[in-house]
């Protein structure tokens, strides 16, 4: 299979299959357009268990497979919201960690499980909940990103301090927790909540430079309240 990205404001990923039996996978309703010639499946893919762990981690239950019938298909996956679409390739890669509302769509040698974060601190005030996103085996994934796309690799030992929703995702042997800010007066007048995100190397970091749920709550300021 063959992918380009088209599109620099609202991205999308066009997919054209070489071979019958090709198959792509993404979160219900995450389909833009396809030809003819593609068969779609929906099913919770891995079991009910793995489809409710998926809820927690911030995706649907169902998940919906497309199968290339003929050489030449194709489906196009858009991103949601304005910023980049991200390929990953996971065999390179050897697995990654993700944040809520990443994942786009991948080939279905891809596996995409729950995580549990290890300290509960990160859980309660992580802004990620208890429950992250890891992608697993084989193949390309293509990850959403909000705004533009920042990578940085941390050398061992390496820390970086991140407000959580510009984190995307970063690999497995990255030490993730959380931690409060210090002093009154940053915490009171900072304006930066009350905790940020420790990341500690050797390993990758994706980042993006738009907050969706700060963007979100400008946006909300401007809407009628009804009353």
């Amino acid at each position: 299979m063959r992918y380009q990205i088209v599109g620099d404001t609202m991205p999308v990923v066009e997919i054209t299959f070489d071979a019958p039996g090709e198959e792509m996978y993404t979160q219900s309703g995450g389909m833009s357009w396809m030809t003819d010639g593609v068969a779609m499946n929906t099913n919770t893919k891995g079991g009910l268990m793995k489809g409710l762990g998926r809820m927690f981690a911030g995706e649907s239950l169902f998940m919906a497979t497309y199968s290339a019938q003929r050489p030449g298909a194709s489906i196009a996956f858009s991103s949601t919201v304005a910023g980049r679409i991200l390929p990953i390739d996971v065999t390179v890669d050897n697995g990654l960690i993700c944040q809520k509302g990443a994942f786009l769509c991948a080939q279905h040698s891809v596996n995409l499980d729950i995580v549990f974060t290890k300290k509960i601190s990160s859980g309660f005030f992580g802004g990620e909940g208890f429950i992250l996103q890891k992608l697993t085996g084989s193949g390309l994934a293509f990850l959403e990103v909000d705004g533009d796309l920042v990578e940085k690799q941390l050398a061992p030992g390496e820390v970086l301090k991140v407000d959580t929703g510009n984190v995307v995702a970063f690999s497995p042997q990255v030490q993730y927790e959380v931690e409060m800010l210090k002093g009154l007066g940053n915490i009171v007048f900072g304006g930066e909540g009350l905790f940020l995100t420790r990341l500690t190397g050797p390993g990758k970091v994706i980042l993006q430079t738009q907050n969706i749920a700060e963007f979100a709550g400008r946006i909300a300021r401007f809407i009628p309240s009804g009353k």
